[in-house]
């Protein structure tokens, strides 16, 4: 992390108003919070700052209310949840900017927290307007980011408040930065990345870039159709973009150049229908019936994959290997997350997995808290994946 501005680097917080940006797009339901993970992950950085005497000012969207205030998109539902985790009560501030926002700023005692409502009620939020960033600045003396999730967006809690005002990493967001880094930029070697889900066309920029730095990279998923497809396979009635077949040659070729194994199924679980507990068999890839799909990888497909994961010293995993949501086709990703999360017990793989569809698979494989680091942060994630600059994260970088 040396890299980075930490809440390390901040110095005494007493009395000093910490404006910390915080991910609380959390799933609601009839106005309660139906999963508080993100809350959860943030609590221990607002107690941080909040024992040190640090004002804690939240900022934080939710929804896309197209920088217009909308009722259905407010933060207050989220306080009783939110204050509940933290376990003392938070202030509500009825806008970011401005009066309101002010006035709730100054009613706060040292270690007090307060949240702000909803950032994209402004459409300066978006557009990353310098005069808005200004305002939200007002209300304090230091930026704390905590939002790694939406570190992709240059936005003006974001990226804005980094540049003018004192800024740091908060825990949460040091605690990604510090297994990104592991994972890929300074990684153990050998490294093997496991990439699934539904379609290539979703992840060809992230392809292009892990044959350039990965050892070894399995592919499954309804992806890996396509690339048996162009490697002349026939996979029957399975999801398959034929039309990127020279897409799927290219990385192939490149992976090839650049000394990058890539793992394909060698065998398969095909059914005729997408149902749980379809009637189904096992087949070799070069012999799946015409008129049936493939919906997992087969058992030697899964051995092959744990023997790679053996060679490695690094994991890095995004999507699963198939239709894991239907049993029996969540087999393969079980058995290949179990294999991977008891090599991280045994302290011989770093792993980290990320994007939205990873995070269930693995916690429906019970191995959710099993890995070296798991990111609840979809988009950035994935883009850290491609290789691109994140604006939230390049603005938190210590200069010289």
């Amino acid at each position: 992390m040396t890299d980075f501005r930490t809440l390390d680097d901040a110095g005494p917080l007493q009395g000093k108003r910490v404006l910390l940006r915080v991910d609380l797009n959390v799933p609601m339901e009839a106005g309660r919070v139906t999963d508080a993970t993100r809350i959860e992950r943030v609590v221990p950085t607002i107690r941080e700052i909040s024992d040190q005497g640090g004002k804690v000012i939240l900022l934080a969207h939710f929804g896309r209310p197209k920088g217009k205030p909308d009722p259905k998109d407010s933060l207050k539902p989220i306080l009783a949840t939110l204050s509940d985790k933290v376990g003392k009560p938070v202030a509500f501030g009825e806008d970011c900017v401005g009066e309101a926002a002010a006035k709730a700023v100054d009613a706060l005692n040292d270690g007090d927290v307060l949240l702000l409502e909803n950032t994209r009620y402004h459409a300066g939020e978006e557009k990353n307007d310098p005069d808005f960033t200004k305002a939200l600045a007002a209300n304090g003396d230091l930026y704390v980011n905590e939002a790694f999730s939406a570190a992709h967006r240059a936005h003006a809690s974001t990226e804005g408040l980094a540049r003018v005002l004192p800024a740091y990493a908060g825990r949460l967001m040091q605690a990604e930065l510090d297994a990104l880094t592991k994972g890929l930029e300074s990684p153990a070697r050998p490294v093997i990345a496991i990439v699934g889900g539904a379609k290539v066309s979703t992840k060809i920029d992230l392809l292009e870039n892990l044959v350039a730095k990965v050892d070894m990279l399995v592919i499954g998923g309804g992806m890996a159709n396509t690339f048996l497809h162009a490697q002349g396979k026939d996979v029957g009635k399975s999801l398959c973009e034929k039309d990127l077949a020279e897409t799927a040659q290219r990385i192939m070729a490149a992976a090839k150049e650049k000394n990058c194994t890539i793992i394909l199924p060698a065998d398969a679980l095909v059914a005729r229908e997408f149902k749980a507990n379809a009637e189904n068999e096992t087949v070799p890839v070069d012999a799946v019936p015409s008129d049936a799909m493939i919906l997992d990888v087969g058992a030697a497909s899964m051995a092959t994959i744990d023997g790679a994961i053996d060679e490695a010293r690094t994991l890095v995993w995004n999507g699963p290997l198939g239709a894991f949501e239907l049993t029996p086709f969540d087999t393969g990703t079980v058995a290949v997350a179990r294999h991977a999360a008891a090599r991280t017990k045994a302290g011989q793989l770093v792993s980290v997995a990320g994007g939205g569809d990873t995070v269930a698979a693995l916690n429906h494989a019970g191995v959710g808290e099993a890995f070296s680091y798991v990111s609840t942060a979809g988009g950035a994630f994935l883009e850290w994946l491609e290789g691109k600059e994140l604006p939230g994260v390049e603005a938190l970088r210590a200069k010289g």
